[in-house]
């Protein structure tokens, strides 16, 4: 946890590569308690979220270490104890609630505490529990607990109750070693959903997809291990970078941009008036990504005509929207911005009008920003949230003069080295204390 000295107002520049995703990470890394065997991970990025479910695991009885700067090599002899996990851990990063469906290929009966992460009100597993009841295995909530078991499991042919992305992973999971052919309607197709499907596949799972969020999953008797996969890129760390880079009024190209995850916010930026330069699509590492490179062009932009919100994928990333306030702070008019899927998170918002932002809160999901504002230095705690964190970052970056920003642990779980690479495209920002 650090605090941190921001001299704001600067023009940056240079070049950025998008670093692996977050979101594929953990799940991959959660998936790996249900392969016996050695896998090894490539591009895996060096996070405290990451941390969190290594910790998790190595508690369960998996053996992870660092190979390499960002490779990991998981073993998994099959011998698990969910009694010896790292409650500590686990209350940090609600992730690691892929554990309830990974863990069923070895247990018929355990239990998990409850989970934690980013701050951003009530969020319920409901999702989790009715995806999971239809293939036979139950779930029941006490005050500090999951507890999950099943007699048998079946396969089933049901709709989500909402498209959700790790409750779709969970329920995959789940049916990977469900006996029969089990089909998923309204499942998330959202990219670490996808990254993982891949992995999984790899790893001798059958499942395919029927249209963009139908899944059928005919279940095997094991996986195997998998060798030097490497994670896809991040496309809301991309999305971070463009907003930095517009907010600050910088010339900033970013690489490695994961394009079908961004196309939409693209799309919204160009009606803004923002200018880009982007390069034609190349493959991930891991060979199933199309890739781009998205140069930002300094422009004067002019506020969204209609409100912005998200939608599942392919719509607006849920994650991406936080990332607009900070770009509309600096647009001509006002904006609606609906956060509708967290309770708490449009909340947090509201702590950019401390550096001089112009936002209206309307309620737990709505705020109106209005531009073009003169943002100002101030010293500010991160919220627990890692998107709203960034914000603030951002727009320390843009304020000419010195802020301070306190209790950099949200911003941790989620970006690698982020201060000395932003350090190395201009920006002054000086670590004071962990």
């Amino acid at each position: 946890m650090a605090n941190l000295l921001i001299n704001g107002g600067k023009k940056l520049h240079g070049t950025i590569k998008t670093n692996s995703a977050k979101n594929s990470a953990v799940a991959i890394l959660c998936a790996t308690a249900m392969i016996k065997g050695k896998t090894t991970l490539n591009d895996v990025p060096r996070i405290e979220e990451v941390n969190r479910i290594i910790e998790i695991l190595n508690s369960l009885g998996l053996k992870i270490t660092w190979s390499g700067n960002h490779e990991l090599e998981i073993y998994n002899d099959g011998h698990l104890f969910p009694e010896k996990i790292n409650r500590e851990s686990f209350i940090k990063t609600r992730s690691a609630l892929l554990l309830m469906s990974a863990l069923t290929s070895s247990f018929k009966n355990f239990s998990l505490p409850k989970a934690g992460g980013c701050k951003l009100g009530k969020r319920t597993v409901n999702p989790y529990v009715i995806a999971l009841k239809y293939l036979g295995i139950k779930v029941k909530e006490t005050n500090n607990a999951y507890n999950i078991s099943y007699e048998k499991r079946k396969a089933a042919s049901f709709t989500m109750y909402e498209t959700s992305d790790t409750a779709t992973e969970n329920t995959i999971m789940a049916a990977i070693f469900t006996p029969g052919e089990t089909k998923i309607r309204f499942a998330s197709a959202n990219y670490m959903v996808q990254d993982l499907i891949v992995f999984l596949k790899k790893a001798g799972a059958k499942i395919e997809w029927e249209g963009i969020n139908n899944l059928k999953i005919n279940g095997v008797k094991e996986l195997r291990p998998v060798r030097n996969y490497p994670l896809m890129p991040d496309p809301i760390e991309s999305m971070a970078f463009i907003s930095l880079a517009i907010t600050t009024k910088s010339n900033i190209k970013i690489t490695n941009c994961p394009i079908d995850f961004l196309s939409l916010e693209i799309e919204k930026l160009k009606v803004m008036g923002q200018k880009f330069k982007i390069s034609k699509s190349y493959k991930s590492s891991n060979g199933y990504f199309d890739v781009v490179d998205i140069e930002i062009i300094p422009s004067r932009l002019r506020a969204l005509p209609d409100k912005i919100h998200p939608q599942p994928y392919p719509g607006l990333n849920i994650d991406n929207l936080p990332l607009f306030v900070p770009i509309l702070t600096q647009a001509e008019g006002s904006t609606l911005v609906h956060d509708w899927i967290y309770e708490n998170r449009a909340i947090y918002y509201i702590e950019l009008s401390r550096l001089g932002a112009d936002i209206m809160l309307h309620d737990p999901h709505r705020v109106t920003v209005t531009g073009p504002s003169e943002l100002k230095p101030n010293e500010i705690v991160c919220p627990p949230a890692l998107r709203p964190s960034i914000n603030i970052l951002i727009c320390m970056l843009a304020a000419k003069g010195q802020s301070i920003l306190r209790n950099s642990y949200s911003i941790d779980r989620g970006y690698e080295d982020l201060y000395n690479r932003l350090n190395k495209l201009g920006a002054d920002i000086t670590i004071l204390d962990r």
